[in-house]
C-alpha cells in the first residue's frame, strides 16, 4: 500500500483518530467564532446607541428651539439637554468605527497550516 497516502490508510485503519482531530478543528472555530460575535454585538450595540442617540438630540434640539422662541429669557437647560445626547452619539459613534480585530481565526490557520505541512511530509512531498 505504499501508493496510497498516508492519511487513507490513517482513515481505514483509525477513523477515531480523524474524529477526533475534526472535533478539535470544530471546538477551535467554535472558540474563536465566540470570541468574533462578541466583537460583533458589541459594535451593533454601540451602533444602537449612537442612532438613538441622534434621534433623541434631533427631538430634544427641536423641542429647545420651539421653547426658546416662546420664551424671553434664555436657559442653559436648552443647550445642555440634546447637549448629552449629542455627546453620547458622539461616543458610541467612535465605539462603532473602532476597526475589528485582524488577528480573527489566527489559531485555526496556523493548525490548518501545520496539519497541511505534515501532511505533506507523511507523504513525501515538499
Amino acid at each position: 500500500m505504499a501508493w496510497v497516502h498516508p492519511i487513507f490508510s490513517v482513515l481505514v485503519r483509525r477513523p477515531e483518530l480523524v474524529v477526533d482531530h475534526l472535533s478539535g478543528y470544530a471546538a477551535l472555530v467554535q472558540q474563536e467564532a465566540s470570541s468574533l460575535g462578541l466583537e460583533v454585538a458589541r459594535c451593533a450595540l454601540a451602533w444602537a446607541i449612537a442612532v438613538v442617540s441622534f434621534i433623541v438630540f434631533l427631538v430634544l434640539a427641536g423641542v429647545a428651539v420651539m421653547l426658546g422662541v416662546m420664551q424671553d429669557e434664555f436657559h442653559w437647560i436648552l443647550i445642555v439637554a440634546p447637549g448629552l445626547a449629542l455627546a453620547l452619539g458622539a461616543v458610541a459613534t467612535s465605539m462603532a468605527l473602532k476597526s475589528m480585530p485582524s488577528n480573527i481565526f489566527v489559531e485555526l490557520r496556523g493548525q490548518l497550516e501545520a496539519d497541511a505541512q505534515a501532511l505533506r511530509m507523511a507523504g513525501g512531498g515538499s
